[in-house]
C-alpha cells in the first residue's frame, strides 16, 4: 500500500520555459517581496543570468557543485540569512543541477524549523512547511527536481542521507530542455543514467508497487530511447530525458532504491566521489545483483563511448576500506529492499571490500 504521497504541485514543460519565471513569481501572494536564488555557479558568468527577474532586494547564493551537499553548507546559507533578516522570501528559486536542487530545498526546509540541517537526515522529521521554492533543473536525471528528499552528507558521522519529507518537495517547476544545452557530454551520460539506475533498483526491489513501477517503467524506456541513439544531445533526446528524470523522481518517491545508492553513498563520504559518476562507477561490480541491467548499461555506455572510470576503490588500506563498509551498510530501507532484512549478513566487511576493489 502506498502512503498518502504527493508530487510536485505544479510544473511547466518546454523549450524557453524559464521565460515564465517572472510571471510565476508575481502570481505569489506574499508580503515579503524579495526572492531567494540558489544558482550553479557554473552560470555565474553566463547570459542565464540575464533572463532572470532578479531585482535589487532579491538575494542571490551561487552553490559550488565541486564538492557535494554537506549539512554544513546548508547550515550556513541558513544563516546567511537569518543575519540580513531575510529568512522570510516570496520564495525560493533553486537553478541548477542535483546539488543545487538539493541545497534550495533543503535551505528552504531550515527557514521554518529550528536545528541544524543534520538534525533532519532521515525519514520524516521535518515539522513545519518549508518556504515556497521553484526547481528549475538545467541537467537532467537525478530527479531532485521532483523527489522527497534532499541529499546531503554529514562529514562528522560519515551519513549521506536527505530530509525525505513531504515538505521538501518542489511547489512549481520550469522544466526547460534548452538549460540542457551546454552540459558537457560525459556529464549529461552520468547524470542521465541515475534515473535508469534508480529505475532499475525501484523494479528489483521488495516494495515495489504499481504506481512506483509505472512510473520507473516509463522513465527507463525514454532513457533506452535516449542513449541507444547516434545523437543522445539532440533538442528531442534532451526533452526525453527531462521527462524521464522528472518520472524517475516521482518514482523513487513512491518506492526506494536498491544496492547501487548506498555502495555510490559510500565512494561519496569516503573518496568524496560525485553521486552520478558514483553510480556508474558502481555498476562496475554490480553484475552479479543486476545481471541484465549491467548488460544493458555497459552496452549503452559503448553506444555513446562513454567511458567508465574503474580502480578507484582497488588498492585502499584497511581503514578506508572499513569506513566505506559503515559508509555504506548504514543505509538500511534501501538495501534491506535489495536483499532483505538480513542484508547485513550478506553485506559482510569481506564481502563489501570486495566488491568496492571490483570497482
Amino acid at each position: 500500500m502506498i502512503n498518502n504521497s504527493k508530487n510536485v504541485q505544479r510544473y511547466m514543460f518546454g523549450m524557453g520555459a524559464i521565460e515564465n519565471l517572472k510571471v510565476v513569481l508575481n502570481d505569489l501572494e506574499c508580503s515579503n517581496k524579495y526572492v531567494i536564488y540558489f544558482i550553479d555557479s557554473y552560470f555565474k558568468n553566463l547570459d542565464l543570468i540575464n533572463k532572470l527577474p532578479i531585482n535589487e532586494m532579491d538575494e542571490i547564493f551561487f552553490v559550488q557543485t565541486k564538492d557535494e551537499p554537506k549539512t554544513e553548507f546548508i547550515n550556513n546559507f541558513r544563516d546567511a540569512l537569518f543575519k540580513k533578516n531575510k529568512q522570510n522570501p516570496k520564495a525560493i528559486v533553486s537553478i541548477g543541477g542535483g546539488c543545487t536542487l538539493d541545497t534550495g530545498k533543503a535551505v528552504a526546509n531550515l527557514l521554518t524549523n529550528d536545528g541544524d540541517a543534520e538534525d533532519y537526515q532521515g525519514w520524516d522529521l521535518v515539522k513545519n512547511r518549508a518556504v515556497y521554492k521553484i526547481g528549475v533543473p538545467t541537467i537532467s536525471g537525478t530527479g531532485a527536481e521532483a523527489s522527497r528528499t534532499c541529499v546531503m552528507t554529514n562529514p562528522k558521522n560519515g551519513l549521506k542521507l536527505g530530509m525525505n519529507s513531504d515538505f521538501t518537495i518542489y511547489d512549481q517547476l520550469i522544466l526547460d530542455p534548452d538549460l540542457t544545452k551546454s552540459v558537457p557530454r560525459e556529464q549529461y551520460f552520468f547524470t542521465g543514467m541515475d534515473t535508469y539506475l534508480h529505475c532499475i533498483e525501484s523494479l528489483n526491489g521488495n516494495y515495489r508497487n504499481a504506481i512506483g513501477d509505472a512510473y520507473s517503467h516509463q522513465a527507463i524506456s525514454l532513457c533506452r530511447e535516449v542513449f541507444n541513439r547516434d545523437d543522445m544531445m539532440s533538442d528531442k533526446n534532451r526533452e526525453k530525458l527531462m521527462v524521464a528524470s522528472y518520472l524517475g523522481g516521482c518514482a523513487i518517491a513512491n518506492s526506494y532504491v536498491g544496492i547501487i545508492h548506498p555502495f555510490s553513498a559510500g565512494l561519496s563520504v569516503v573518496l568524496d566521489t560525485h553521486h552520478c559518476i558514483g553510480n556508474c562507477i558502481t555498476m562496475n561490480a554490480m553484475e552479479e545483483f543486476y545481471p541484465k541491467e549491467y548488460i544493458e548499461f555497459m552496452q549503452m555506455a559503448q553506444k555513446q563511448n562513454i567511458n567508465i572510470p574503474k580502480g578507484i576503490a582497488s588498492n585502499l588500506d584497511d581503514a578506508a576500506y572499513k569506513k566505506l563498509y559503515g559508509a555504506t551498510v548504514i543505509h538500511e530501507k534501501p538495501l534491506s529492499n535489495a536483499l532483505g532484512d538480513d542484508y547485513r549478513n550478506i553485506l559482510t566487511l569481506e564481502k563489501v571490500t570486495e566488491i568496492f576493489k571490483r570497482m
